[in-house]
């Protein structure tokens, strides 16, 4: 016989209240001084470096 536990896991916050901690982050970092630039759709923010790219080959 199997004993049935009850789900103990929480379920995760509903998407207005974390739309609405963001908004009241941002308003708190302009509130500060912060200043939020716009940048150009397809910019990425990684530099130029060693490539992270994962080669598995057969030898």
């Amino acid at each position: 016989m199997r004993v049935k536990v009850a789900n103990t896991k929480s379920k995760p916050a509903p998407a207005v209240e974390t739309r609405e901690s963001i908004e009241a982050q941002v308003a708190a970092f302009l509130n500060a001084g912060g200043e939020i630039q716009q940048v150009a759709k397809g910019v990425s923010g990684q530099v130029n470096g060693p490539s992270r790219h994962i080669t598995i080959s057969k030898k």
